[in-house]
């Protein structure tokens, strides 16, 4: 049951994580388009070139910063298994992905949000692990 609760609050963390990073900051630093609507994916699949680079930034940002952090905190409150982690992660990646494939995006963009990704999971597992391994020695 615990693990469950691990995979269920992980994905909560990660998703809260994004929301900050992308929403919070990025877009109070670096504010889209007036009338823009972020929740429409429609406005932003025909006005991707008006979003600002910073906010661009602040998506691949939050992507990685996202799978790290709820990877980690699953690890945390599993204590005992890394199957919490890897689903959290796994999730994530999946999210990232259905994001650059659904719109459109700078290579730059899309190869560089693809590829933080998959260093923060990578990153993740080790945060992870290693959380894992300091159970083990406690």
């Amino acid at each position: 049951m615990k693990n469950v609760l691990a995979t269920v609050v992980g994905i909560f963390v990660a998703s809260f994580v994004v929301y900050i990073f992308e929403s919070l900051i990025g877009h109070t630093l670096f504010p889209l388009p007036e009338g823009a609507d972020p929740t429409d994916m429609e406005w932003i699949k025909n006005n991707m070139d008006l979003i600002p680079l910073g906010s661009k930034l602040f998506v691949i940002i939050a992507h990685f910063m996202g799978i790290v952090s709820g990877m980690f905190i699953a690890a945390v409150i599993s204590k005992t298994s890394m199957i919490p982690s890897y689903i959290v992660g796994g999730i994530m990646l999946a999210a990232t992905l259905f994001v650059i494939i659904m719109l459109p995006k700078d290579t730059w963009f899309a190869i560089g949000d693809a590829i933080l990704a998959i260093i923060g999971f990578f990153l993740g597992k080790s945060f992870a692990n290693n959380r894992m391994n300091k159970n083990k020695l406690q």
